[in-house]
């Protein structure tokens, strides 16, 4: 199961990255609350798109091989993690808190608590001496 749902979210978030990387202008037009973060930046929403991408590769790799790429799965979820706290922090300083944590909920919170999840509860079991 577990498998099956990273081969997902990494398939959608993989699609987000395509988006981010060849269509940035209507990614940042059609993403909810992308706009209130401040003016498009090409540049800045393809770096965020490579991220993207790459993280999408963790879990790829993880649902098609998991005790080798666990690794790279615990690096994407950490990024994914990362991105959310600062959500949590940009929203705790707007004027509707509740409204922009709800907001974020599918698209940046949902992966990434996603992802965590994957990552801990498959920890590879090592055998023998390290």
């Amino acid at each position: 199961m577990s498998r099956i749902l990273a081969a997902a979210l990494g398939l959608l978030l993989g699609l987000n990255a395509l988006a981010m990387l060849l269509a940035s202008f209507r990614w940042y037009n059609a993403v909810p609350g992308v706009i209130a973060t401040g003016p498009y930046n090409p540049h800045f929403v393809r770096d965020i798109g490579a991220t993207y991408l790459v993280v999408a590769g963790g879990l790829g790799w993880f649902a098609a091989r998991p005790v080798q790429g666990w690794p790279a799965l615990v690096a994407g979820a950490s990024f994914l993690v990362l991105h959310s706290a600062i959500h949590v922090f940009d929203a705790s300083c707007s004027a509707d808190p509740v409204a922009n944590l709800i907001r974020d909920l599918p698209g940046v919170f949902a992966p990434a608590l996603i992802a965590a999840a994957i990552a801990v509860f498959n920890r590879p079991v090592r055998t023998g001496a390290a």
